[in-house]
């Protein structure tokens, strides 16, 4: 991601000026935030600053690291008595890797190619932080970065010993040999010694290298563009589509997908992909939507290490779907259509600017403060959540939250959409696929930008501008209470923090939202939106596997499933493991001397005493939900400190138990799963799920050790998913469809965090009018 530039921009305001306003602010103070917010009024002025624009050449891309010089040491004391050398250090142990970063690492690793063979030969699948140890953190978050609280550190007996600089940050790449097939992991440590000593080379370390056997990596959109271009130049294919009346190949959309694994066949000693066939309409649109012409009947599997046509077989002549009129979704008449006329501008305005204030990649805002960070795979990640409680402090809430992985399992058991199951993190990447939000009204107000690097398949730095948004939004009423004796009302109005980015997988696209809140909740939410992915359907056929939404259209059932994982500390510093989750779930007291009015319930409350216990699933009938509770502190009534998982709406697989995708998304078979903190267990399905033959890789395997969580580092799994059974108001592009989740205070304060919340301006300029304050007479009141 970005450096500490920090962009703000009120957007989707009509264009009033053309010029960019400045204001920088500065202070002296170690915990002061700096800023630098740029005012853009039009929407969509705001370019980026970053030192790597997208548009430069590949060459320009990959730069060398600087050598860094120590600054002059400073002699400091702290109160107690302790001498500290203390140095400037250039990043956070959580930062993402700079684009410098990314080059140094990529060049070390090709430079260690024993042949200029193999150095040319090997492609670059992903190149991401190694995130350090807990205690490292700790350690930057003490005395090296903000929030600089010392008191994070566990105390000894002697007192801290506070070494002069963090360890060096290293590199984890993935790399992809197209010669030899073979998959590898290297570690690089990006130390400023190594880049400044090398003769000018500016290489990193690597500090070790392991092949990974009978693997697949995720594929790359380098090599989704050439299997395209491939599949488009086969002429078999191209006589397959005149069969069907299409001779210009620009037309043409190849859509591929990784095969996943039916049988051996798919075997990952191949790369393999079967694509999907769309056609576009000829037509004046600028964004002409191929997806509402399939192309079906047509079997193609393509070898992706050679890029080459393997099979093929015009199975069946399938007649392409009349061009539908309704299948396009620009504006206006550059789809044929009109317009609303009626919609009046509606203008987000912070006259004093956003509420948040931001560090680098620390945020704070209101009581919330925490770092984000950035992954290929997963995207956005969310650090060290902690809420500020008056005189208890910077309470832990969460180390890491994630969305780790997604899957896609399609009803329709025809060809070819039996083979649609998707796992868009692990075989593609929800971080490689981010948009840049400069090209539309993604986020409103005052916004933070922060830029995202990462490499491409053969190893240069691609950014994406604007990436991640942080903004403020108003959400209604957070609370609100009228005397109706006198008349008299309090009221608030709730303000969240979002964090969010959107990526686009193939048809679809998919926002992942954190929002804060300021009665302490933070919710995880997905929003679904894009094209359906569609069939074609001979005249006067019809399909139970899906809804007909066009003459010769129909869209397959399916699921979407998403896992976020959630590393919680709450109430924990780093170093403690005093976490355990407890299952609630509402009992109906039997009939008798202790319910004689029948209408007696209660919530009784079960520990999750080990993994295999804590395979659980929602159950709305009991209101079930589970509570992340601390061991060891309590809240005024005695009550053990806590946040609670709540449910939103939520599903489990309907295929059968056999359905050859559960072997490798086992996962998806429980709502929620809960493990002791292990640093090398990331990824529910296991690091590479692409062709995977193994059954039951990853979560379901781990779990199988039955480690205690009695009082332990948890971390949670929870699996959450939506049935989609398309409607036509789905189609051509489906509105956002919501799911996801709250992580809600449970006893974790003393009272509602969010009372101390002042009214809003407006209230009190209303209070000041005498009109807020005239009593009511309501009919309750004129009976009185």
């Amino acid at each position: 991601m970005a450096s500490t530039q920090e962009k703000a921009t009120p957007c989707c305001i009509p264009k009033a000026k053309d010029d960019i306003n400045k204001k920088t602010s500065s202070s002296s103070s170690s915990t002061e935030v700096l800023q630098n917010w740029s005012l853009a009024v039009g929407s969509g002025s705001n370019p980026s600053e970053d030192p790597i624009p997208k548009t430069a050449s590949m060459a320009t891309l990959i730069r060398p690291v600087e050598p860094i010089s120590d600054p002059p040491a400073t002699k400091t004391t702290t109160t107690k008595g302790i001498s500290i050398m203390t140095r400037a250090q250039t990043s956070h142990p959580l930062d993402p890797l700079s684009a410098a970063e990314i080059s140094v690492a990529v060049a070390t690793v090709r430079a260690a190619g024993a042949t200029p063979e193999v150095r040319d030969s090997v492609r670059f699948i992903e190149v991401v932080l190694v995130e350090p140890h807990k205690h490292v953190v700790a350690l930057a978050d003490a005395y090296f970065f903000p929030p600089f609280q010392p008191s994070l550190l566990p105390r000894t007996k002697g007192g801290p010993v506070i070494p002069s600089k963090l360890p060096p940050r290293q590199a984890r790449l993935v790399v992809y040999n197209k010669r030899s097939n073979e998959t590898s992991i290297w570690i690089v440590e990006l130390s400023e010694v190594h880049a400044a000593t090398r003769g000018g080379h500016h290489r990193g370390k690597v500090i070790a290298s392991k092949v990974v056997r009978n693997v697949q990596p995720p594929m790359d959109a380098m090599e989704y563009a050439e299997c395209e271009a491939v599949v488009k130049d086969f002429p078999p294919f191209q006589e397959a589509m005149k069969k069907r009346g299409i001779e210009d190949m620009d037309l043409v959309m190849v859509d591929p997908w990784c095969v996943g694994y039916h049988s051996n066949a798919d075997a990952p000693s191949r790369r393999l992909a079967k694509p999907l066939i769309f056609c576009r309409t000829e037509s004046d649109c600028p964004m002409e939507n191929g997806y509402a012409r399939p192309v079906e009947g047509i079997h193609v599997l393509v070898d992706m290490q050679n890029m080459v046509v393997i099979e093929f077989e015009d199975r069946k002549l399938v007649p392409l779907p009349p061009a539908d009129p309704l299948r396009n979704y620009t504006a206006g008449e550059t789809r044929g259509g009109v317009d609303r006329s009626d919609v009046k501008p509606l203008q987000i305005i912070q006259p004093e600017g956003p509420s948040f204030r931001v560090n680098g990649k620390f945020i704070e805002w209101q009581k919330w403060n925490f770092r984000i960070g950035f992954t290929p795979r997963e995207g956005l990640v969310i650090y060290s959540v902690a809420y500020v409680d008056g005189n208890r402090g910077r309470r832990p809430v969460a180390h890491r939250l994630s969305f780790v992985e997604m899957v896609v399992p399609y009803g329709d058991p025809n060809d070819p959409h039996y083979r649609k199951n998707a796992f868009d993190a692990g075989e593609d990447g929800l971080g490689k696929n981010a948009h840049s939000l400069k090209k539309g009204c993604d986020c409103l107000g005052y916004i933070k930008y922060f830029d995202a690097h990462f490499t491409n398949f053969t190893g240069g730095v691609e950014t994406i501008e604007n990436c991640v948004c942080l903004h403020e939004e108003d959400h209604g009423i957070l609370w609100k209470h009228q005397d109706w004796r006198t008349g008299l009302a309090e009221v608030r109005r709730s303000r969240r923090l979002t964090v969010s980015f959107v990526c686009t997988v193939a048809n679809y696209e998919y926002g992942f939202f954190w929002h804060f809140y300021q009665d302490g909740k933070i919710e995880a939410e997905v929003k679904l939106t894009g094209i359906l992915s569609l069939g074609a359907l001979q005249p006067g056929e019809t399909r139970k596997y899906g809804t007909t939404i066009a003459p010769g259209l129909y869209a397959p059932v399916h699921q979407h499933f998403f896992v976020a994982r959630m590393d919680m500390a709450v109430d924990c510093k780093p170093g403690e493991a005093f976490n355990q989750v407890v299952e609630v779930n509402l009992k109906v007291e039997e009939p008798g001397k202790d319910n004689v009015h029948n209408n007696a319930f209660y919530a009784e409350e079960e520990l999750l005493r080990s993994e295999l216990l804590a395979m659980r699933d929602c159950n709305p009938l009991t209101a079930r939900h589970w509570i992340i509770r601390n061991t060891r502190n309590v809240n005024r009534t005695g009550q053990l400190t806590g946040f609670k998982l709540v449910p939103g709406s939520n599903c489990l697989p309907l295929a059968g138990s056999e359905a050859k995708f559960l072997r490798r998304a086992a996962f998806l078979k429980h709502n929620l799963w809960v493990t002791p903190y292990a640093h090398e267990e990331m990824y529910p399905g296991g690091e590479f799920p692409n062709q995977n033959p193994r059954v039951g890789e990853g979560l379901a395997t781990w779990v199988k050790q039955n480690r205690s969580l009695e009082e332990a580092d948890i971390v949670l799994w929870y699996v959450f998913g939506v049935t989609h059974v398309p409607r036509l108001e789905d189609w051509p592009v489906m509105p956002v469809e919501r799911i996801g989740f709250m992580l809600m205070p449970h006893g974790f304060f003393n009272c509602s965090p969010a009372v101390d919340v002042p009214p809003s301006t407006t209230d009190v300029e209303l209070k000041d009018n005498d009109i807020a304050t005239k009593p009511i007479l309501n009919g309750m009141i004129a009976k009185l």
